[in-house]
């Protein structure tokens, strides 16, 4: 099965983007406020989906299920359980009994490498294997790849007016590739990882490279969202919050541009500051809108 794209109104640069009004993704509960008055408000849902790989039971993940198998592509190549060669020959998911499996030409046994894993700072069950990092060490960016801020401004101001799970119900992260000013796929869930992993997943099973793409997030700077970054040949890692310690070394090693606290006309870098090209004053920028402002950032 293959996620469909869903169109922006009023916007021809998204390829895929959020869908706030899908009934299975919210829920209305009831509650009262803090005067003690009724309220009703709207909820994210999330559902458990078990990750098959061949014949190998891989993990079970919390994730709102928009795109199960862009999720699930996604997370095997940034565990590194699938290779840029590996070809997929099918991906089937079970929306009843909450099961994605994929298959790959070749055999898989992953028994091994699942008793060594390592817990990362990510939300839920984000994960790093041990060969993950020698990979990440081997990876070439793009060293001609450019950030104007014209163009930073323009993507914060552009992602955070875009109908979303997060304006709708709050909750959720969600992640942006983008190209110069332009997001082209937006995608959200519980945990920042499973929102990265499913851009991912698109960008390998729809061949799209991600040396001249900048990669945003809502979620926190750490050493998983920079590995991930890498991973996927992104050069520019932006996010409307803050940093770790080790993410921001990591960036710095492998010459990823790294660029936190983006709100509205204002931003922080602190690694690969030499991609950014100042060609647009802050003072021309526009304010972040007022309803994200209120909502806060995710963390």
């Amino acid at each position: 099965m293959r996620s469909e794209a869903k169109p922006v109104p009023g916007s021809d640069s998204y390829l895929l983007r959020p869908n706030p009004e899908d009934p299975r993704l919210t829920e209305k509960v009831s509650g009262v406020d803090q005067d003690g008055q009724p309220i009703e408000t709207r909820v994210t849902v999330e559902r458990p989906l078990t990750l098959f790989l061949n014949g190998s039971e891989i993990v079970t993940m919390m994730t709102i299920c928009d795109h199960p198998d862009y999720l699930a592509v996604g997370y095997l190549l940034n565990q590194n359980m699938l290779k840029p060669d590996d070809e997929i020959v099918g991906i089937d998911f079970d929306e009843d009994i909450d099961v994605v499996v994929v298959r790959t030409e070749r055999e898989t046994n992953f028994e091994e490498k699942l008793k060594k894993k390592t817990l990362t700072s990510g939300c839920a069950q984000g994960t790093v294997f041990g060969d993950v990092m020698e990979k990440f060490e081997t990876v070439k960016l793009n060293p001609g790849a450019i950030l104007k801020t014209s163009w930073l401004y323009a993507l914060t101001k552009s992602i955070n007016t875009t109908p979303s799970l997060y304006l709708e119900a709050g909750a959720i992260h969600g992640c942006v590739l983008c190209h110069e000013d332009k997001p082209l796929i937006y995608m959200e869930d519980v945990g920042r990882h499973n929102a990265v992993d499913k851009i991912a997943g698109y960008m390998f099973l729809n061949g799209l490279s991600g040396d001249d793409k900048i990669f945003y997030t809502t979620g926190r700077l750490t050493s998983e969202m920079v590995i991930k970054t890498v991973q996927m040949g992104i050069p520019i890692l932006c996010s409307r919050s803050g940093f770790t310690a080790w993410g921001v070394e990591l960036a710095r090693q492998v010459g990823l541009t790294l660029i936190g606290r983006a709100r509205g006309k204002r931003f922080v870098a602190l690694a690969g500051e030499g991609r950014i090209q100042f060609d647009m004053a802050s003072d021309a920028a526009d304010d972040e809108p007022r309803e994200t402002r209120r909502k806060g950032a995710v963390e």
